[in-house]
């Protein structure tokens, strides 16, 4: 049977004392336990202005973070539900919606329901993890041409058939591809399955550098929020473990508000193209300069793995909030 903790310090001793099962756990799972072990009526948390960047126990600096950005006080009880397996392995708590139907997917990993004196507030949390040494790059998006072209339409951005072709000959989808043209194979000294963007033709790649420059924030809050219809719980805030840590207990963890990202994203950069090389794999030989767009901290890619090469991949950059962090 699970100890309930009596406070944070007490949490703390008990995840000292259960590392052998907490290793079989994700990292949601743990920072659920944490949360609904703890009497957070009877916490002190303080008011003060928290960083973006934090080292800690994850759960309990998450809460304290959306606490003070909520500025709820007078807390009777929390209470934590986990989503995040729900859509990849059907693993998860069992959580309804306002409605009464059981939840099965969710752009959020976690939920929270907090419960204070004056108010009752649910707040969805997209939590991203990396366990290696380094930052690395962490997925936030992943569709076809055609489907993340018509997730734009059905969020009222205009985009042309012209955009919708370019964009699959970006990801070389079946029809558009430089292989469907023989002459083209004949001297072509890159890929042969796919147009990379500077290669894209320039009405529907102009439009597209329109639409990114023009609609970035738009675009990055339904990247954030929105992957499913009807998500009754898009997130409202990201957390992100930023690297391997040595102990749970110090774990560095990136928090933010979605619209606080929205707007550092924004603030760090607009639609641009960044010059690379193919330096492995197949057409290590390419000697050709292509460009990746990318917009604020979000990059922009052909998925190109085996099982969904002709996927669009959108990824948060790596280190980015070490980057954000210079603006604040």
């Amino acid at each position: 049977m699970a100890l309930n903790a009596k406070n944070a310090k007490h949490a703390a001793q008990i995840i000292a004392g259960t590392t052998g099962r907490n290793l079989g756990h994700k990292f949601e799972e743990i920072i659920i336990d944490i949360i609904n072990g703890i009497d957070w009526s009877i916490e002190n948390i303080d008011n003060k202005l928290i960083d973006n960047i934090l080292v800690g126990n994850p759960a309990i600096e998450l809460i304290k973070y959306i606490l003070n950005k909520e500025k709820i006080t007078d807390i009777i009880v929390i209470k934590a539900s986990w989503l995040g397996g729900l859509a990849t392995s059907g693993l998860g708590h069992q959580v309804k919606d306002t409605k009464g139907n059981i939840i099965t997917k969710s752009k959020s990993d976690i939920i929270i329901e907090i419960v204070s004196k004056d108010i009752t507030k649910i707040i969805g949390i997209s939590v991203k993890s990396c366990n290696n040494v380094k930052p690395t790059n962490a997925q936030l998006y992943f569709t076809t041409a055609s489907a993340f072209s018509q997730f734009l339409r059905n969020n009222k951005i205009l985009v042309s058939v012209d955009a919708e072709n370019a964009l699959k000959m970006f990801c070389g989808d079946v029809g558009f591809q430089p292989i469907d043209i023989m002459k083209t194979i004949k001297t072509r000294k890159s890929d042969t399955r796919r147009y990379f963007w500077e290669e894209l033709p320039a009405k529907g790649k102009q439009e597209w550098e329109d639409i990114f420059s023009k609609k970035q924030n738009e675009i990055s809050k339904l990247l954030l929020q929105k992957a499913y219809k009807d998500d009754a719980f898009a997130p409202n805030y990201v957390m992100h473990k930023t690297k391997k840590s040595t102990s749970f207990e110090e774990t560095e963890v990136a928090i933010y508000s979605v619209d606080e990202l929205i707007k550092l994203s924004k603030k760090y950069a607009g639609f641009e193209l960044k010059p690379y090389f193919i330096r492995k794999g197949s057409f290590k030989n390419d000697k050709n300069e292509h460009l990746a767009p990318r917009f604020g901290i979000i990059q922009m890619q052909r998925g190109g793995q085996k099982q969904h090469p002709t996927q669009l991949q959108f990824n948060l950059q790596a280190g980015y909030f070490y980057k954000l962090a210079t603006l604040v």
